[in-house]
């Protein structure tokens, strides 16, 4: 397993060489910036057959709301017919929307959740 040994005339785009003046060459260090990732925001949908006792429990299960503040959105889907539940990395929103439609699948309801890119 035989490389070629980089071109040490040519500087790497990753590391860019200068002359310090007296032939010597330093490498300089470029801080990687990263971004945080993507969130997004888990959304309940208002319906007309999905008891609110139902919504809050859902909240206060997989999203770990005490009762006011499980009673709050509930309140906010009711009567804005969407509300906020939470915001995640893609994944665990994700997640969150599976187990809020498999539970009001088992429970014979029709709720739906949704999740969206949180705009930043």
């Amino acid at each position: 397993m035989a490389t070629k040994p980089p071109n040490p005339t040519q500087p790497s785009v990753a590391n860019p060489k200068r002359d310090d003046g007296d032939g010597a060459v330093v490498l300089e260090r470029r801080p990687q910036k990263t971004k945080p990732p993507q969130m997004y925001q888990v959304i309940m949908l208002n319906d007309d057959y999905t008891p609110m006792e139902f919504v809050v429990m859902v909240i206060q299960e997989f999203f770990s709301k005490d009762l006011e503040a499980a009673t709050q959105i509930m309140l906010k889907i009711h009567l804005d017919g969407m509300g906020v539940c939470g915001v995640y990395s893609k994944d665990v929103a994700a997640t969150k929307v599976d187990q809020v439609l498999d539970a009001a699948h088992k429970a014979g309801h029709p709720l739906k959740c949704i999740s969206e890119p949180l705009e930043m």
